[in-house]
């Protein structure tokens, strides 16, 4: 019976807090040394100067050649001097960047699923060969330009177009809340033409072209956020992607990049439970540790128990990539679910720490502030429901 007993207090003790079904084990040998390359550049190189360049509202450029060292950017493409790494070490690349900051996250899942991917799925040769090797080893940046001053959550409604003169095209319009604006070496643009949506790589520098920083976020402060305007640009025929006309372009870039975001809010998540569950065992009120306080300890299990739901849910979104069988529906339910999550555990953590969870000093009221964004872009929670529900009713009541 003792032998009994001891074996399964080990076992309860063996379990970790942040991973209680043991997700890890379910990964292979491959995809566990990709989590542990980036959480170890996470703890050394990120942690140490996030928060800063959070209060500071810059994005910490020095870590980007780190990144595309590592090879983080363009991961999951084959060749072109990238990774060729698989859909589930993708979303562990995002958990673990998370963990970190999401402006950080955000900066390779804009470079990796909306720039390098649409050049790689819709380019020419001459357009990967130019912009893929380049993007991978973090000499060249890009961004993506769909979402309109007016349009949010209707990307149809685009007035950004673009009309054919000779063999060139005339680009008209403007971008906001564009990640790495002000950053980009080119910048992936949707626009509308005579045959539909189309996507045009602009180059920095070209006449007509200008990158405004949007200032005074309380929101992603550690990414750059921009405003694009285009005013007659001229770009060469050799500037368009030729593989796909339609909202299916920069729609299946936009499912590429919500896959990161449902693994990567994980990571942000993890952060806050790790924070809360160190501070209540130190924290002492009524001459207790807090975490011996019944509350703390159901919203701490709570915390963990969506935590759980959202891994295992990012596991199976993760197989299902990998065998081919994704679906757009699929990732809105992950994308709704886990940023939900993350945004829950991130507000409850920063009132667990009572006043000192205003601080910057502990990490809830930073992931907080960042998961506001998170959970608006890339389909607001709204727009993802709306996905689920013509799925389950098949009518569109967007």
């Amino acid at each position: 019976m003792a032998n009994t007993e001891s074996a399964k207090k080990a076992s309860a003790a063996a379990l970790n807090p942040l991973d209680l079904f043991d997700v890890r084990a379910e990964l292979t040998d491959e995809e566990r040394m990709v989590q542990d390359t980036v959480g170890r550049f996470v703890d050394d190189k990120v942690l140490p100067v996030i928060r800063e360049a959070f209060e500071n509202h810059a994005f910490p450029r020095e870590l980007i050649s780190q990144v595309a060292d590592l090879g983080l950017l363009g991961s999951s493409i084959e060749g072109y001097d990238c990774a060729g790494l698989n859909g589930i070490s993708y979303g562990l690349i995002c958990q673990e960047l998370e963990r970190g900051d999401s402006g950080l996250r955000s900066f390779v899942s804009v470079q990796s699923s909306l720039v390098m991917y649409p050049i790689y799925s819709y380019g020419s040769e001459e357009q990967k060969q130019r912009w893929l090797p380049a993007m991978a080893r973090g000499e060249a940046i890009g961004c993506f330009g769909l979402t309109e001053p007016h349009g949010g959550s209707d990307p149809s409604n685009m007035k950004t177009n673009a009309k054919r003169d000779g063999d060139d095209w005339i680009l008209n319009g403007s971008k906001m809340w564009i990640t790495n604006g002000t950053i980009a070496d080119a910048a992936v643009v949707w626009a509308m033409t005579d045959e539909g949506i189309r996507g045009f790589i602009v180059e920095k520098g070209m006449p007509g072209f200008e990158a405004q920083e949007i200032h005074n976020k309380f929101s992603l402060r550690a990414s750059v956020t921009a405003a694009l305007f285009f005013d007659n640009v001229r770009l060469p025929s050799s500037s368009v992607l030729p593989g796909v006309v339609g909202l299916k372009g920069p729609l299946s870039c936009l499912t590429q990049a919500r896959f990161g975001i449902a693994w990567g809010v994980i990571g942000a998540a993890q952060a806050c439970l790790n924070e809360v569950i160190h501070y209540t065992a130190d924290r002492i009120l009524f001459d207790r540790p807090l975490s011996h306080n019944q509350a703390i300890q159901i919203r701490l299990a709570n915390m963990a128990r969506q935590i759980t739901t959202a891994q295992l849910l990012a596991l199976q979104l993760g197989r299902l990539k990998d065998q081919g069988r994704l679906r757009p529906t699929q990732v809105s339910v992950a994308k709704w679910n886990n940023v939900r999550m993350a945004l829950d555990i991130a507000r409850d953590a920063r009132d667990i720490l009572g006043g000192a969870g205003i601080s910057a000093e502990y990490v809830p009221i930073r992931h907080m502030l960042n998961l506001e964004s998170v959970i608006t872009y890339e389909g607001t929670e709204t727009v993802h429901q709306l996905v689920v529900g013509k799925e389950l009713t098949g009518v569109n009541a967007f």
